[in-house]
């Protein structure tokens, strides 16, 4: 069964996600610890931090990623996503071909998913050497 957090738990101080180390256990918004940072992913030319992949092999298995608006705080012990554990357990996996989103137009956030498919994309060559 996976460690569950109190909130008052003492994470240390906020940290950039550019110091974050992989091994830093990774929890959700409701106290569960969901697994350990494995990589930091980031656009260095552009010093945009583009999120986490989380190994979950303890708990649920293997990766999941874990994007940048999902991340709530970075602490020297800890990340804290804005998810609870159910909402947690949807993140996807990093994968070679991740699923093709449908796109809208019409839609402001249109051209997202496919932000979020560069991103699993990226977090996929990480876990299998390629990058």
């Amino acid at each position: 069964m996976p460690a569950i957090y109190a909130r008052a738990m003492e994470l240390g101080a906020p940290i950039s996600y550019e110091v974050l180390e992989p091994g830093t256990p990774v929890l959700t918004s409701d106290g569960h610890e969901l697994g350990k940072v494995a990589v930091v992913l980031a656009d260095e030319g552009e010093d945009v931090f583009d999120g986490i992949v989380v190994d979950t092999r303890a708990g649920a298995g293997g990766h999941r990623f874990a994007d940048a608006d999902v991340v709530g705080e970075i602490r020297e012990h800890g990340v804290v996503l804005k998810l609870d554990r159910e909402g947690a357990a949807s993140l996807p996996e990093p994968s070679a071909n991740p699923a093709v989103m449908t796109e809208d137009p019409a839609d402001p956030q249109s051209g997202v998913s496919g932000q979020i498919e560069d991103k699993l994309r990226r977090a996929w060559d990480w876990i299998s050497g390629n990058y």
